[in-house]
């Protein structure tokens, strides 16, 4: 049995003191812009909107080589680095299985590849509620297949929210199949369990996450017919061991929180080496933030170091 989610042992509980001007004005536009409108009765296709609007301006590109390539089938943005020791990271964005795409991440993936010196494969997976489950896994499983076809031997594969779902669901899929596991795996925030059980209620508020979003995309992305709880869909559930070393970061004013917490206690007690990184008075994906917020600095820099050590 796991342990409850507020005694999960974490390596890193980051003070919420500095920048408090910044993150107040953040967290309030996010809760206005985001969290106000990327949910019912808000169409799908306007939150789709919604979010390229609200990522729409540059990311700065400086060392790094963007290309709108074909992978698997699917779309991808690569990220390339001017200097690569050949590894690469297949980087599933988040988005609740709804929304979101290779270009509304580039901040992050950019980031990835430049400070980690590794390639980085943006997928363009297909969404809900067009391809409800199971498309994003296929499309998923089919490029990091493609990625050993083309003699990459060191693959990483990463997300954020439900791209963190999707990351630890293909490792999940990839061990059924028999296929050379990945490097690691890089989850910021993952969702890991689609009944909804054990969300957490943080006091100052989720400045980005609705509830009724969440229940919106459990119902398009898992219609009627499908199980929530099985493991490719809810991976809390599913037999974690043999899985590769995992780093899993959460803020604490998040709604999902505790299936981060759940998830690191549960993949520990299968043998996986586990490292789960606490960052207080920030919220979901925060790492979004890279180059403004110090503390997405210093998250990014402590993937980077994790990347690093599984030979990146």
């Amino acid at each position: 049995m796991s342990l409850p989610a507020e005694t999960a042992a974490s390596e890193l509980i980051a003070a919420p003191q500095e920048q408090p001007v910044l993150r107040a004005i953040l967290r309030g536009a996010l809760t206005l812009l985001f969290r106000g409108l990327v949910r019912p009765p808000m169409p799908v296709a306007g939150q789709r909107l919604v979010i390229r609007l609200l990522t729409a301006a540059p990311v700065p590109n400086k060392g790094i080589t963007r290309t709108a390539e074909q992978i698997g089938g699917r779309p991808c943005e690569w990220h390339r680095p001017a200097l690569s020791g050949g590894a690469v990271l297949l980087y599933l964005h988040g988005g609740a299985y709804l929304i979101g795409a290779p270009s509304t991440h580039r901040g992050i993936c950019g980031a990835l590849a430049r400070r980690a010196g590794l390639a980085v494969c943006a997928l363009d997976y297909r969404l809900a509620p067009e391809h409800a489950f199971p498309a994003p896994l296929e499309d998923a499983v089919a490029a990091y297949r493609e990625l050993l076809a083309r003699g990459y031997k060191r693959i990483f594969v990463g997300g954020d929210s439900a791209g963190g779902n999707l990351t630890l669901v293909t490792a999940l899929r990839l061990r059924e199949l028999g296929l050379p596991a990945p490097a690691g795996l890089v989850c910021y925030s993952p969702v890991v369990d689609f009944t909804g059980e054990q969300m957490h209620t943080p006091p100052a508020g989720d400045p980005l996450i609705h509830r009724k979003w969440i229940e919106q995309a459990v119902e398009l992305y898992c219609p009627a017919g499908i199980d929530r709880a099985q493991p490719l869909v809810s991976p809390i559930n599913a037999d974690l061991s043999g899985l590769p070393p995992l780093i899993i970061q959460v803020g604490e004013d998040e709604v999902l929180r505790n299936d981060s917490l759940r998830l690191a206690d549960k993949a520990r007690a299968a043998g996986v080496t586990v490292t789960l990184e606490r960052y207080a008075g920030l919220w979901h994906v925060f790492q979004a933030h890279v180059g403004m917020l110090r503390a997405a600095d210093r998250a990014m820099q402590s993937v980077v170091k994790f990347l690093k050590a599984q030979g990146a």
